[in-house]
């Protein structure tokens, strides 16, 4: 009762009505729905036979229900390629990610903590980064990898991944809110050194943090089409993103290869089952890095 008074109060305050409140509901919930129905709808439509997928109500289960059968078809299409697609992109993500992570804790906590020439001018370089747009880059990656010997390489796919402008900045305001200076102090006085404080001391207190840069980086690189698209040319080296536009190309062509949209659909639910598990596992600490961003701040 107490609380409800105290939110009917703030609401007072701030000029919210009964009929703003409705409406954000409604809209949120709409936005919901919106996010949430593609979701819906693939999962819906992986229990379903290629027959069932193109005669039945797509946002409904239709007999027969055909999940295990369609599992079983991925695993074993083309020799099990989507296997080695799935452990590919396991694999760029989670070097890219993780190195994405690291490299954007170091290089806010130099920006945050360090006094250095150029350190302003660098940083607003890094997020003026952000407004380049990746086509823009297609043609220069490109020549620049065919020179180097990094076409058909799975690092022109994770060096790429390690630059997190986005990581940068939010791990800067990040450490200038949660790690205070007279703490690092306190350890320089102690005699630590500053790889010591960093380890010691700072980094316990960004790990919220970090892992919030963690899931942004690893998200961002499992659903990367467009870099794995130019890098690679072979089919062994894609991530399940480049490989299951080719097989929905292949379906869309139609005839015999309309049987392989099934597949898309099953291997676009196992695609995304990982992202969600490390997403549920992770976000208590992305909850823990934003209560900690709205106390300090």
């Amino acid at each position: 009762m107490k609380s409800r008074r105290k939110a009917t109060t703030i609401n007072a305050l701030l000029g919210v009505t009964p009929a703003v409140r409705i409406a954000a509901a409604v809209l949120t919930t709409a936005f919901l729905i919106l996010v949430l129905l593609p979701l819906y709808w693939v999962v819906v439509s992986s229990t379903k036979d290629e027959r069932a997928l193109y005669t039945s109500f797509g946002l409904w289960f239709s007999g027969p229900f055909s999940l295990a059968q369609n599992l079983r078809s991925l695993a074993v299409y083309e020799s099990g390629i989507f296997a080695r697609w799935m452990l590919n992109t396991v694999i760029y993500t989670g070097v890219g990610g993780g190195g994405a992570m690291a490299v954007s804790t170091l290089a806010g906590y130099a920006f945050s903590r360090f006094e250095f020439a150029g350190r302003r001018a660098l940083f607003l370089f890094i997020l003026a980064s952000l407004l380049v747009p990746m086509t823009a880059l297609t043609i220069p990656i490109y020549i620049l990898y065919s020179k180097i010997g990094l076409v058909n390489n799975a690092l022109g796919m994770i060096i790429p991944s390690l630059v997190s402008p986005v990581g940068v900045y939010l791990m800067r305001v990040y450490i200038d809110g949660s790690v205070p200076h007279e703490i690092l102090d306190a350890g320089r006085v102690d005699g630590a050194g500053e790889v010591r404080i960093f380890l010691r001391i700072a980094a316990p207190l960004m790990v919220p943090g970090a892992v919030t840069v963690l899931l942004l980086s690893v998200v961002a690189t499992w659903n990367n089409y467009f870099l794995p698209y130019i890098v690679f040319s072979r089919e062994e080296l894609y991530p399940l993103t480049v490989g299951l536009s080719l097989w929905a190309s292949q379906a869309t062509a139609g005839g015999s290869a309309q049987q392989v949209y099934p597949l898309v659909v099953t291997g676009g639910v196992v695609g995304l089952a990982p992202i969600m598990i490390v997403f549920v596992v992770l976000q208590r600490y992305w909850r823990v890095g934003l209560l900690t961003g709205a106390l300090t701040s």
